[in-house]
């Protein structure tokens, strides 16, 4: 079994997506998801471990005296 739930994905994309049954079964999964709105490849979301990883790797550099600073 591929996991893949084809009775309802058949009806997304033949009644939701208006698809001729031709198109449908032309379509990846991958193709059919991305159609149906699902954004496909997103990243997780950044954790607090990961972003102190981050920061360990790319500390920030601290301007020499002067620069970046602004009048007022």
């Amino acid at each position: 079994m591929s996991g893949l739930d084809w009775p309802a994905l058949m009806q997304a994309g033949l009644r939701g997506l208006g698809l001729r049954p031709a198109e449908f079964w032309a379509l990846t999964p991958a193709e059919l998801r991305l159609m149906l709105g699902e954004r496909l490849g997103a990243a997780a979301a950044l954790g607090r471990a990961r972003l102190d990883e981050l920061l360990a790797a790319y500390p920030d550099a601290r301007a020499p005296e002067g620069e970046g600073e602004q009048d007022e």
